[in-house]
């Protein structure tokens, strides 16, 4: 059974998303903020977490931070705010999706479906991708560069794994969103651009060249 984590500072919020997701068979942890979450992540495994934004102690952004330092577990981004700046920040920080309140429990559900899923189709794979010095271990999901291993969340792990295994050919915002997210998502495609933008950053810290995730103007992007 999947285990999931729910953080949310209302306790109505918390119960609503428990009833959802164990209609769905889905096992519930709750957390009350983001300071108990990151205890319970460093303590338990869980298959996903749906994070709440605006919290006492720690908020949202912070606990991705924190997370994220420990944990490639996929995140939902549960948030009241629909300023497409606050998605924006909620991916760069970390986040692999959004879901904006108020929300349909069945849109809930897609997206949860939909990350649980790319984790399991990753997880069950056990070959190797290797590329100018970047080696991939599809089956551990790591990255590493020349020695160095580097930090990536699910989703920039998805699109360089799609990058690397498809050398050359260049991806639309559109098929990427298909490819990763999956057709049912309802999402805005730019925040494929955010998460290449991520991706571009973390690989050049590592001294590898922004370039290497070209973007081809007016289509979308390509590794050659």
């Amino acid at each position: 059974m999947m285990k999931i984590l729910v953080v949310d500072d209302e306790k109505e919020m918390r119960q609503l998303l428990k009833i959802y997701l164990q209609q769905e068979n889905y096992q519930v942890e709750e957390a009350a903020d983001g300071s108990e979450a990151y205890q319970k992540i460093l303590k338990n495994d869980y298959d996903l977490m749906i994070l709440d934004v605006m919290m006492p102690l720690m908020d949202g952004w912070e606990t991705i931070e924190q997370v994220r330092k420990v944990s490639d577990l996929p995140i939902i981004l549960l948030t009241a705010k629909g300023a497409i700046e606050d998605k924006v920040q909620g991916l760069s920080t970390g986040a692999d999706d959004y879901l904006v309140k108020p929300f349909d429990a069945a849109e809930l559900i897609v997206r949860v479906k939909a990350l649980l899923r790319r984790a399991k189709k990753a997880n069950d794979s056990d070959e190797w991708l290797k590329y100018k010095g970047i080696t991939l271990n599809l089956a551990e999901r790591s990255v590493m560069y020349e020695g160095q291993m580097i930090n990536l969340t699910q989703t920039e792990f998805d699109l360089l794994e799609m990058f690397l295994s498809h050398r050359g050919k260049v991806f639309s915002r559109e098929q990427l969103v298909e490819l990763i997210w999956g057709m049912e998502f309802t999402g805005d495609d730019r925040t494929v651009d955010s998460h290449i933008k991520n991706l571009r950053e973390k690989l050049h810290a590592f001294g590898i060249d922004k370039s290497f995730v070209k973007t081809v103007w007016g289509i979308g992007y390509k590794v050659e």
